[in-house]
């Protein structure tokens, strides 16, 4: 990927185009990140760069356009409101109280040094969500029959969650930032793959039957909403 000297303005971003040769592209492809803010430009290999930074310049409009939709960056920091299980929390920091942040009601009571606070509550965040998710996993796991050798949480922005053929299975933590029934749904998806790693009708009539319902809106959902999720306290 070669990161251009092309810039777009939209929305208060800025955001430099990242071109990619790609050797199975057969015509060129331009996509604005919703999660990240990236400008990306996919080019055959037959491509000159001249042309190709060209034609994406005959796009600034659209790709502007686009960036003017994506939802602001939310720190994670005093004051900010962050869906917790779907449902707004706001973040209250007094330095006198204990740096682990502590849930009460609607509230993340935290302490300690400004500096870091950011990393303490990624750290917070991440826990929850591994408990859940292991949780979860294990409760559809039993449902189904299945196994599952390790469950852990990242933060990647292509995927909500991967099963490997070796049994383990990893999601992103920001699931947490999600309703209850998409993160469900996002599990029993995974735990339908130790059973069937595809994506074919068995493996769809699986899923809804470990989730006991369709499990199609939480897809819905992730695809709408879950781009905001990744503005979440991502510089």
């Amino acid at each position: 990927m070669t990161i251009s000297d092309l810039r777009f303005e939209g929305g208060g971003r800025s955001a430099a185009l990242k071109l990619t040769v790609s050797p199975r592209a057969r015509v060129m492809r331009l996509r604005v990140d919703r999660r990240t803010g990236d400008v990306v430009l996919t080019v055959p290999r037959r491509v000159s760069q001249r042309k190709a930074l060209e034609w994406a310049a005959g796009h600034r409009a659209w790709i502007e356009a686009q960036l003017a939709k994506i939802a602001s960056v939310t720190p994670l920091g005093p004051g900010s409101e962050i869906p917790l299980f779907g449902v707004p929390h706001v973040v209250d920091w007094d330095p006198a109280r204990p740096r682990t942040p502590k849930l009460e009601g609607q509230r993340i009571l935290v302490g300690g040094l400004a500096e870091g606070l950011e990393g303490r509550l990624t750290r917070w965040l991440s826990r929850i969500a591994l408990e859940r998710l292991d949780a979860e996993t294990q409760e559809f796991a039993a449902k189904a029959g299945v196994s599952v050798s390790r469950v852990g949480v990242g933060d990647p922005v292509s995927r909500w969650g991967s099963c490997a053929a070796s049994g383990a299975i990893r999601y992103s933590w920001r699931l947490i930032l999600a309703p209850e029934w998409v993160r469900r749904a996002t599990v029993a998806h995974e735990v339908a793959h130790r059973v069937h790693m595809n994506h074919g009708p068995d493996f769809h009539a699986l899923v809804e039957r470990l989730l006991g319902v369709d499990p199609k809106p939480a897809r819905l959902w992730l695809r709408r909403e879950g781009p905001g999720l990744h503005r979440i306290g991502r510089r």
